[in-house]
């Protein structure tokens, strides 16, 4: 754990680059330190492992204050990645992963069998990858052979200051989706610097945003979201904040459960009943213990009848997994130009059904044009 009480960061000129700043990051969480330029975020997480000083107040390492701690072991149990990635051009892609291992002293199979896991886990084949040099690598391949040096002898917390902050949107996009995979698994307690609402938001479990030195909110991204302190959060975090929370919310929030559905051979005549019983004009297809097969409309069936629903059903149709989050949804249901859409789970089960209706009455419920409970200052 790494807690931060009281911490003030005065430089010689007098300039207050941290004043007063508390709070705690739980083992296996990740926090983002957001905020404007020159908010102190990269200082307060440079304080971390000493890279700066600090004038006042204590950051304690599970417990024991830093500067108890010996300086260059305190940085080779923290993993460090920074947005210019620095990589050293003069040496291989698994020498660079290693070299915090080597200078703990690892064997060269050691370090060779770490840096071939942690490119498996960057999704880098290390037979095609360990022997290059940064120069022959692309700007993407060099970002995650940055973040797989910082876990290089597996240290238990990482420092990441914005990086993936010098790359290209969809790339950036990607790598993010892929970090939170591997952090899902590895669960390395992290602080994470960026100016990016958006990425605080997608890659935070809590988000301390700073203004002028001074921390003004430590929360949740949700509630970051729904319930800003004052006018500079709210301000901060944008207009668009409600839909800023699709990007956290997932399906299972707003899906319907259990939608009524039928059988690739149910009768075309019966299924026209039901759904006239029901005042609908489609249902859901499934087969072999509720595996997602399709749709069928009312329309389609008086061209096959009589007939299976086999006959008349469409089996092209989007889905989205339970862990999908309503912003990527919604994508869908606009690209697909529908206002329905099955919910699932990893083996194709059907576990629900998602509608734009259904997706509004949330929005409506979530949206509050104060900007929050807290009291405005």
């Amino acid at each position: 754990m790494i807690k931060l009480e009281n911490v003030t960061k005065v430089y010689p000129d007098g300039t207050e680059a941290v004043n007063d700043v508390s709070f705690e990051v739980k083992d296996g969480k990740l926090c983002v330190l957001l905020g404007p330029s020159g908010c102190g975020k990269t200082t307060t997480m440079k304080m971390i492992n000493r890279l700066i000083p600090i004038s006042s107040g204590h950051i304690y390492i599970d417990g024991t204050d830093n500067r108890e701690m010996d300086e260059n072991e305190l940085r080779r149990e923290m993993g460090y990645a920074i947005q210019e990635i620095g990589l050293f051009p003069h040496m291989t892609v698994g020498e660079n992963i290693s070299t915090v291992p080597k200078l703990k002293n690892w064997s060269s199979q050691e370090s060779e069998k770490r840096s071939r896991e942690l490119l498996n886990l960057m999704g880098m084949d290390p037979d095609e990858f360990i022997d290059k040099y940064p120069t022959e690598l692309s700007g993407g391949q060099r970002q995650r052979v940055g973040v797989a040096r910082s876990l290089g002898a597996d240290p238990p917390i990482m420092l990441m200051d914005e990086p993936f902050g010098a790359i290209d949107p969809i790339t950036r996009d990607r790598l993010q989706d892929e970090f939170l995979k591997i952090q899902n698994e590895i669960q390395k307690t992290i602080v994470f610097v960026t100016h990016d609402i958006n990425e605080a938001i997608k890659m935070g479990d809590r988000v301390a945003l700073l203004k002028d030195g001074e921390l003004i909110q430590y929360s949740p991204p949700a509630e970051l979201l729904a319930a800003p302190k004052n006018r500079f959060v709210r301000d901060f975090v944008g207009s668009d904040r409600t839909l800023k929370s699709l990007r956290l919310m997932k399906v299972e929030k707003a899906m319907k459960e259990s939608p009524r559905v039928v059988r690739e051979d149910d009768d075309l005549d019966e299924v026209e009943n039901i759904m006239k019983k029901n005042d609908t004009n489609y249902l859901i297809v499934v087969r072999n213990g509720n595996e997602l097969k399709g749709w069928i409309n009312r329309e389609d069936i008086e061209d096959a009848s009589p007939g299976t629903v086999s006959d008349a059903m469409v089996e092209d149709t989007g889905a989205a997994e339970t862990g999908t989050t309503l912003a990527e949804a919604l994508t869908v249901m606009l690209e697909r130009d529908v206002a329905n859409l099955p919910v699932v789970d990893a083996e194709m089960k059907l576990q629900g059904l998602l509608t734009f209706h259904d997706l509004q009455n949330l929005i409506g419920e979530t949206y509050t044009e104060s900007g929050g409970k807290h009291p405005e200052v």
